[in-house]
C-alpha cells in the first residue's frame, strides 16, 4: 500500500511539474518573450528569390534587421487574390506588385498607407500621393533570348519577328490574365503597334498570330526556364537578361524591340491588418535605403531613387539610344485596363 502511494505521490509531483513549467510557458508566450523568431518575421507576399534577386535582399534585411522574411513564389494576380481571401484574418505584412495591381490592392481595401524612409526621394509618379503604394524599382520589357537554344536561328529583333514560323515553340511569356509581367508585355506589344488603353485590339491580334508558333505560357517566373534553353525567348524584363548574362555567364542577349517597348515599375505596400506591422515597416525602409537600393542596382533594375546605380553598372545596360523606344505609359490607365485584357486575350487564346 505505502509503495502505491508513493508511486502516486511521484506521479503527482511529476503532474505538477509539468503544470508548473506549462504555465510558466504560457505566461512567458504571455509576455511575448519566447518566440523571438515569430517575432522577428515579415510575411511578404510575392517576394520570389529566382526574380529581381529578391534572395539578396531578403538575406540583407536578415542580416541588418534581424527580420526573417520566407520565400514566396506567388505573382501579382495570386498574391492580391490571396490578400483578399485573408481580409478578416490578414496573414501577409508586406505585399510586392506591379505597379497596375498595386491600384487594384488600394481598390480592394487590402493594403494601407505607409510612407517609409527615403519617401522624399521617390518622383511623384511613382508612389501613391497617401503612402498607399511606392516604385522601389522598374524594368523595361523585351526578349530575353538564350542564343545556344535558337539552334542557328537569328535573334529576333521585333514583335513581327516572334510571329515567323521558324520560332515556332521557342517563345515563352507570362499569363497575361494573372502575372503583371504577363499583362506588361501584352501592354508593351499593344503600344508598340498603334494601340491604346482603350484600343487593345492590335494586342490581341498579335496574340491570336502568335498562336500558331505554339508559345509556352508559365503563370510564374521562368528565369530557370530560359537558362535551361527550355524556353529560348521570353518576353521579360532587362534586369532578368542581364542577370543572366553577367552573373550566370549564360550565352544570352536583351533586346529592345525595333517597333519599341514600356518601363514599367514595381512597387510595394504595407499589408491592412499586418499581424507584424512594425517589422513589415522596417522591411519598407530597408528596401529603400542606400543598401537595398544598391542591392535592386546590382541585380540590373533600375532603382527609384536616382544616383544610386553606379556608372560601371549602367554601362553594362544596353545603350541610351536603344532605352529611348522604351515609353513610360499612365499607369492609372494600365491598372484600370488590366481586368478587361485579361478576360478579352482568355477569349482569344482558347
Amino acid at each position: 500500500m505505502s509503495a502505491i502511494r508513493q508511486g502516486r505521490r511521484r506521479a503527482l509531483r511529476a503532474i505538477a511539474a509539468l503544470l508548473t513549467v506549462a504555465g510558466a510557458s504560457v505566461a512567458v508566450l504571455a509576455a511575448g518573450t519566447l518566440p523571438a523568431h515569430a517575432q522577428q518575421t515579415a510575411i511578404c507576399y510575392n517576394c520570389p528569390p529566382e526574380w529581381a534577386d529578391w534572395a539578396s535582399q531578403i538575406k540583407a534585411i536578415q542580416e541588418k534587421t534581424g527580420i526573417r522574411v520566407p520565400f514566396d513564389n506567388k505573382n501579382s494576380g495570386q498574391a492580391i487574390a490571396q490578400l483578399m481571401a485573408e481580409q478578416k484574418s490578414p496573414v501577409a505584412d508586406v505585399v510586392y506588385l506591379g505597379v497596375s495591381s498595386a491600384f487594384q490592392a488600394k481598390d480592394k481595401g487590402v493594403i494601407q498607407p505607409y510612407k517609409p524612409a527615403h519617401w522624399d526621394d521617390i518622383p511623384a509618379g511613382l508612389k501613391d500621393p497617401q503612402g498607399y503604394w511606392f516604385a522601389i524599382h522598374s524594368g523595361t520589357l523585351g526578349f530575353f533570348v538564350n542564343k545556344d537554344a535558337l539552334e542557328g536561328k537569328p535573334v529576333p529583333r521585333s514583335w513581327a519577328d516572334l510571329l515567323k514560323p521558324e520560332y515556332k515553340g521557342m517563345i515563352g511569356y507570362l499569363d497575361p490574365s494573372s502575372a503583371f509581367v504577363g499583362y506588361a508585355g501584352a501592354v508593351a506589344v499593344n503600344q508598340a503597334l498603334g494601340g491604346s488603353f482603350d484600343n487593345f485590339k492590335p494586342a490581341l491580334d498579335w496574340f491570336a498570330k502568335l498562336k500558331a508558333n505554339q508559345p509556352i505560357v508559365p503563370k510564374q517566373t521562368a528565369y530557370a526556364r530560359v537558362l535551361s534553353g527550355e524556353i529560348p525567348i521570353l518576353l521579360d524584363y532587362d534586369f532578368d537578361a542581364y542577370r543572366a548574362k553577367y552573373k550566370d555567364h549564360a550565352n544570352v542577349e536583351f533586346v529592345i524591340p525595333q517597333e519599341g517597348t514600356i518601363s514599367v515599375p514595381y512597387v510595394m505596400s504595407l499589408v491592412k491588418g499586418a499581424p507584424h506591422q512594425a517589422n513589415g515597416e522596417k522591411v519598407l525602409d530597408f528596401v529603400l535605403s542606400d543598401e537595398g537600393q544598391k542591392l535592386w542596382a546590382n541585380a540590373y533594375l533600375r532603382p527609384v531613387r536616382a544616383n544610386a546605380m553606379s556608372p560601371e553598372l549602367a554601362a553594362k545596360f544596353l545603350p541610351a539610344s536603344d532605352y529611348a523606344r522604351a515609353k513610360t505609359i499612365d499607369f492609372a490607365k494600365m491598372a484600370g485596363s488590366q481586368q478587361a485584357f485579361g478576360e478579352q486575350y482568355l477569349q482569344v487564346m482558347h
